[in-house]
Formats: C-alpha cells, structure tokens, sequence
C-alpha cells in the first residue's frame, strides 16, 4: 500500500526534534532570564552572540502556538514574561520566571521567520564573522573541500580587492549565504544565497562571481545601504560598498546613453541595424553591432562594456535585437507624444493621406498632420506639417481608408470634430463625391474641407495637355524612344556620355506620368545640346558593334526627329510651359505653404498662360531658329500636299479654307495645348476659387474691402461656412468689430495671415475671433507632398533587404527618420528612467 503522508501537526514536531537536535550538537550557550532587565544586559554584554527571543524577535502568540503544538518529553517549555507592557493577556503585576531557548540572531539560518523589527536590528549590528583562527568544517563526500576566508575576498580585474561585507557563513548549516539577498529579496528571488544557502565549494568561486553582479543582488545592496543611513550607522557598511554600488549604476546608465545615441543615428540616416549574427567581433554582425565595436576602441565606458561580455562576467549585453526595438519604440513613441500634444494645444488640425504599395506588395498609407504650432515661440506661430505613421490597410476603398482614419484618430485621442482640412491625392477613392474619402469625412464634419493636391492637379494639367493632340503625343513619343535607345545597353550608354561629356549634370530620363518633374527633366538636355545628342544618334547608328535594329532607329531618330524644324519648335514651346508650371509645383511642395499663396501663385501661372497664348508662337519661333542654325537645319516647316477629299452630292461645294504649315502649327498644336492648359486649370482648381471666395478677404488685410457693408457680410458668411451643429467656430459680428480694430493697429507691412497671427498672438484674449479664423485658414493643406516624402523614407528603410520588417518598428523608424529635429530635443535622462521603471532588469539604471 501507498506510503502515509504525515499530518501537518506531525511534520511541525518532526521539524522541532530537527532543529532541537542541531541545537544540541553545536553547544549553543543556553541562558535563563527572569526581567526584561536581566536580557537586556545580556544584550550588552554578549552581542555578538545572543538575543532575547522572547523580547525582541519572536511574537508571543507564535511562541504560545508552538509550544501547544509540541507535547509530552519533545515540548520547549516557554513563559511569556509578566514585564512585557505590549502584552494585554498578561497581568502586569504578575512575576514570572521565563524558561526559553536562546537564538544566535548572526545565524542566517535565523532569519527564515523575520519581521521588521529583526531587519532593522540586524541593518544595526552588521554581518558578524568568525574569528580568523577559526576553522570550518570539510565535507562528508569531499574531505578537502570546505569554506575558507579567501571567499570573503573580491579580485577586480585591475588587480584591486575589496571585502566582500555581504557574505555571511552559517555554523549551524555550514553554508553561505547572502546578507542583503536574504533580508531583502523578492518573493520571485530563487537564488540559493537568498533563500537556502549555497555549500557547493568547489564551485563556490563562480557563483559567487555571477551572484555580485546579479540585478536582484545589486538591488538589495542598494536597499541595505538605504537603510542604513536611515540609522546613521556608517561604520556598518563600508563607504567603498556604496562607491561601487553608484559606479555600477553609472556604468548601466552610460552604456544605455550610448545605444540610444547609435538608435537615433542609424535611424536618422536610413541604415540597417541587424547583420546575419548577433555576436561581438564576428564578422557581418551588422551596423549597430559593429558601431558598439567601433566605440569600444575610443569609449572606455563602451572598452568596459565589451570587456565584461568577452570575459563572461555579464550574461545581460543589452545588445539585441529586442534591445534594440525597444529603444526604438521608445525614441518614436517620445517624438509621437510631442506632436500629439502640440496638435491638441493647436486644436484645430488637417489630415494628409496618401497610399504606396511596399517592397513586401502590402498597402501603406501615410498619415501626416497639418497644424498651426503655437509652441515653439512665445510670440511666433509655425505651421508644420508631421508625420505620425504608416497604417497597413487592406481595403482600399473608401470606405475602409475612412475606417482606418476613424481609428488612428481615436488611437491618438483626436477629436474629429475638430478637423479642418482634408489632403488628398487625385485617386476616386480619395476624392470620390459620393463614396470617396472626403464624401464620407464631410458627413461627420462638414467643417472638414477638402482639398485636392496642387502638385497632383498641376501633373495632371500637364498630362491633360500631353494628350490633347496627336502632335503632342508624338513628341513625347520621341523622347521616350531616346531614353530607351541609349538605356538599352552600357555600350550606347557609353557612347551617349562620350558626346555628352563637357555637359555636366545633364543626362536623358525616362518619362513618368506620375513624377511630378519628369515631363521637364526629359527634355532639358534635348533642348539644351540637340547637338551633340544628335552626334550621338550617328556615332550610334555608325557604330559596328550595334545591332541593325539600333542602328535603324537612331538613324530614323538623328534624321526625321532631331533634324526636323517641327521637332524643335515643339521642344521650344514644351520646355517654357514645363518650366513655368514646375516652378509653380515647386513652390507648392514647401510644407509651410498656406492656400492664400497658392491661389496667388495658380492665378500668375494662369496669367502666364494667358499672355503666352499672345506672345508664345513668336517667341518658340525664335527659340527653333536659334537651335535650327546650330544644328545646320532650315529654320522652316515641312509644307504638305493639300489632300483633296471628294465631296458627296448634298456638301457645300464652296473651297475649305487652308492653312500655311506656319499657322497649321499655330492653330492645330499651339494654340490646342494652350487653350486644353487654361481649361483644365479651371477645372481641377475649382476648390481654390471656393477657398478664395470664403476667405479671400483675410488674405491680405490691407486690401480688404474698404466698404464696412461689404466686410460684415464676408464675416457673417465665414460663420456659416464654420458652423456645424449649431455651433461655429467664429461670431461673424464680432469677427468684423475686431477685423475692423486690426486694420488701424497693425503696422506697416503686417499683411499675410501668418505675418497678422503672429501679430495678435500675445493678444488672442482681445482678438478670439480673428485668432480663430486666422488658424483655420493656415491649416488648410495646399498639396500631399509631405506624404509623398514620406514614401520616399518608406524605400528607403524597406527595402528588398528588409522585407520582412515588422509594421511597429517600420513606424518606429520612419518616425525618427522623418521627425529627426525632434528627436535632438528629446531627454535621454528621462528615456532611460523611463526604460529602468518600464522593465524588470538583472542591472540597476536608477
């Protein structure tokens, strides 16, 4: 049958004969006391031997439940003493003599069972050691091996020793145990110093070793010193103890200065952190890795670090890749709280969205917002523009692209209703008026005004202007095929530089119809050298080594392109109107652009168009000549035979009128390009016609009308368009009183919204409504380039080496990317308390 367990009252006697035996066997000193007097002179006289249990460590209730438990021959015989005045059981006047067995409170097998009161005592009088002629008991199984004093020595690599004064030995159990480890420990602390005792000796080197270094150790020694100086005992604990203690820490917190500083450099430059291992000084162990190796040889706090991981007397390197998230994470969630809080104190804010698939086929859209920053100056106002992350979206349709921005809106506790503006691109499911983005976005917000990107409507001007007719289509034709002739292969690359090589910075570029420049990037060197890339086209088509179908196309290319008047004079008319709306685009992309310059620069560049439309064919006409006599060509279109179409019975049989190939080129080409430009200009620009109306009369104050009627009514009209709900953002009268009282206070050249807003921003308490109209009119995005650089960064960080990347560090590291002035603001003091109290770690940082 099964073996009967014991019951707990006889497990408890069976431990009483254990330890009653053990006391018997090491001939403790066994005294009687009768007074409270009586222990506390033995107190004195014998301190480092014996203490009052009854008086000073052991609860009196315990003691009374003990010796009830314990019966017959086996029972301690133990009388509460009559002097105790805590004692409420006991009659005061009662004179007992009191029959206990005394405790050696220096023991650690003591210490099992211990209240506050025997802490403290024990933080006052120290760790107590044997004396140096005392001998130490061999083991059964190994008679040569046992505790020795060198133990109680800690060899530094420097050749320094210092006292180990936490190393305590225990005659009863012949073991050694931890003084701070065993006083202080957590309840997860499993380590035999702290709980059980280590006697291992012949190992006792190594653990000891591993245990000085231990977090949890290092912890408790920093509680024991605390302690301490709370009694002002600084003869118990050696100042050399607490030296170390601080150094420790220091050293932690300096090697963690260091990683942080590596994380934000890697990540400010778009480098990799990982390599293929892991390990110090092995070769492709990637950047961070090897920046810490690189450090090593400069740094001594880094020469210290890599020291102790060589010589194994650390196993936490706090160098992994883990580490490494969590630094990151840590620096992007510092910079993304910031600008969090500085859109909240903006209050009013616009959305930029923008969508790219990735290297790893999955669709992210950039989410960036747009604010008026009231906290970088007391006296001046900024408009930015931040990145906050990428979202992963898988449903791209506008109903899940406004799911997604419902969420991150929430996630970042933004209130919706606060929102201003809307910055898309041109795609439906953006800008759709029934189920796009901006549909949906306006339902919840009316307030929320959309904007389509300048830059994007400006590139599909010119694309609308690229397909107005066949002759365009042709040219851009041509330019294509020469791009793709000489990219084909290095050698006609080769040849392609060899006559290009007094031209520097000018090279051919393949056409794009989403790059916002590439239309004019294509044609700037065949506007500038026809010439020599003409040279080029014959040295090609001479060439030996080309194949026949590349010698057939540069020759068609040198001789019925190049060589053609018509050809040049298109590139003429192409490379003035490119350049004039790059210009424009250009300036749109700047992240402080505010909507009242734009509408200001649109309305030149139609201007522009305009008087080129008059004066534009006479000037290509000198501009082609020009090119045509340095190329040896005849300034003169090509005329063709008029082609005689048979009439039918019922047509008017009066002569169709007929063009010279002069004014064929003017009316079927120039003047289609042009009036398609103007046309389209009204058409995707309408939205900043509507902006101008509403708030065109803060555009320039100076200029406002002068008319008191006429203002007023402008002002009740911008309170229509803010309110939402019963609500507006603005009182139209007051708006007017107070537009009114600017207009005689500001000084002379204090005109553009964000010269006035800087003006009354001391004084917003005075001009509420006008600070208000003021931020919502500069918040307002003009384009989504912000989003489109952010894509840029995206290439960057993932890329086909990097696949696989996680979204969370992705994000981690476009933010310290992108945000990068505001990671140099952060604190790294604070980043590393805040990395210390957010873990459970074996080191100590504070």
């Amino acid at each position: 049958m099964p073996k009967r367990q014991l019951s707990g009252h006889q497990k408890r006697i069976k431990k009483q004969k254990t330890e009653a035996l053990i006391n018997s066997q090491k001939g403790a000193i066994k005294k009687f006391f009768s007074s409270n007097e009586n222990v506390q002179s033995s107190v004195e006289e014998h301190e480092n031997l014996v203490i009052d249990v009854a008086e000073n460590l052991v609860n009196e209730e315990q003691v009374e439940e003990e010796c009830e438990d314990l019966g017959g021959e086996e029972a301690y015989q133990c009388v509460n003493e009559s002097s105790n005045e805590s004692s409420r059981d006991v009659n005061q006047n009662e004179d007992l003599n009191v029959e206990c067995a005394p405790v050696n409170i220096d023991d650690p097998c003591n210490w099992d069972n211990m209240d506050q009161k025997l802490r403290d005592l024990l933080v006052e009088r120290g760790p107590v050691r044997r004396n140096g002629d005392a001998t130490f008991p061999k083991d059964d199984n190994e008679k040569s091996r046992h505790f020795s004093f060198v133990h109680y020595i800690r060899h530094l690599p420097n050749g320094e020793k210092y006292d180990r004064k936490w190393l305590v030995y225990s005659e009863a159990l012949n073991k050694v145990f931890c003084f701070c480890c065993k006083l202080f420990k957590n309840e997860g602390n499993k380590t035999q110093l702290a709980n059980d005792g280590f006697q291992d000796w012949k190992n006792i080197g190594d653990r000891l070793k591993s245990h000085e270094t231990n977090w949890e150790h290092l912890t408790c020694m920093n509680k024991w010193i605390e302690l301490e100086r709370r009694f002002q005992k600084n003869q118990t604990i050696d100042k050399s103890v607490q030296q170390r203690v601080i150094k420790e820490r220091e050293h932690w917190r300096g090697v963690l200065l260091r990683e942080i500083a590596l994380v934000e450099a890697l990540a400010q430059n778009n480098l990799p952190f990982r390599g293929e291992n892991e390990k110090i000084y092995q070769r492709n162990n990637g950047n961070f890795l090897c920046f810490i190796q690189m450090m090593g040889k400069f740094d001594l706090v880094m020469q210290e670090h890599l020291r102790r991981i060589e010589k194994g007397e650390i196993h936490n390197h706090y160098l992994s890749h883990k580490i490494q998230n969590e630094l990151i994470q840590m620096l992007a969630a510092e910079v993304k709280s910031k600008i969090v809080a500085i859109i909240k104190d903006a209050k009013y804010y616009s959305v930029i969205l923008d969508c790219t698939p990735d290297v790893s086929h999955e669709e992210q859209m950039s989410f960036v917002v747009r604010c008026v920053d009231i906290s970088t100056s007391p006296i001046e106002v900024r408009v930015s523009e931040f990145f906050l992350e990428f979202l992963k979206v898988d449903d791209t349709t506008g109903l899940g692209l406004f799911c997604a921005l419902q969420e991150v809106l929430v996630s970042l506790q933004l209130d919706i209703g606060d929102l201003r503006g809307q910055g898309y691109d041109n795609g439906s499911n953006m800008k759709g008026k029934n189920k796009g983005v901006q549909t949906r976005v306006l339902e919840v917000n009316p307030r929320a005004f959309y904007t389509p990107c300048g830059c994007h409507s400006l590139n599909l001007v010119l694309c609308d202007m690229a397909n107005s007719c066949s002759k365009a289509k042709t040219f851009f034709g041509v330019v294509q095929r020469l791009y793709v002739l000489f990219s084909s292969s290095i050698q006609r690359w080769a040849i392609l530089k060899d006559n290009l090589k007094d031209v520097k910075g000018l090279t051919l570029k393949t056409l794009s119809q989403t790059r916002w420049e590439s239309r004019i990037e294509s044609i700037k060197p065949i506007r500038y050298h026809p010439s020599k890339l003409r040279d080029a086209l014959v040295d090609l088509a001479n060439d030996r080594m080309t194949e026949s179908i590349a010698q057939s196309e540069a020759k068609s290319l040198a001789k019925n392109e190049l060589e053609n008047f018509e050809f040049l004079f298109a590139m003429a008319i192409w490379y003035k109107l490119l350049f004039a709306v790059n210009i424009v685009s250009k300036f749109l992309q700047s992240e402080d652009m505010c909507i009242y310059l734009a509408i200001e620069k649109l309305k030149g560049l139609i201007d522009y168009f305009e008087n080129y439309r008059k004066v534009g064919f006479a000037e290509a006409m000198v501009d082609a000549t020009e090119m045509a006599n340095e190329m040896g060509i005849e300034p003169k279109f090509v005329e063709k035979r008029i082609i005689q179409r048979k009439k039918q019975f019922d047509e008017d049989v009066t002569d169709e009128v007929t063009h010279s190939a002069e004014e064929s080129m003017k009316v079927n080409y120039f003047l289609v390009i042009v009036d398609k430009a103007l046309s389209s200009f009204k058409d995707r620009f309408q939205q900043f016609e509507v902006y101008e109306k509403n708030f065109g009369f803060l555009f320039d104050l100076e200029k406002a009308s002068s008319s008191d009627e006429c203002l007023k009514n402008h002002c009740t009209n911008l309170e229509e368009v803010l309110k939402h709900g019963g609500v507006s953002d603005i009182d139209g009268r007051n708006l007017f009183v107070e537009l009114k009282c600017l207009k005689q206070v500001l000084p002379r050249g204090v005109q553009k919204p964000i010269e006035v807003l800087n003006f009354i921003k001391l004084m917003a308490d005075s001009f509420p409504n006008a600070w208000n109209a003021y931020r919502v009119l500069l918040t307002i995005p003009v384009s989504v380039a912000s989003g489109e650089r952010s894509f840029s960064k995206l290439k960057l960080i993932k890329n086909y080496l990097r696949s696989t990347m996680s979204q969370e560090r992705l994000n981690g590291l476009a933010m310290l990317s992108i945000e990068n002035d505001l990671v140099k603001e952060v604190d790294y003091t604070n980043l590393i308390d805040s990395f210390a109290s957010r873990n459970a770690r074996r080191v100590i940082f504070k």
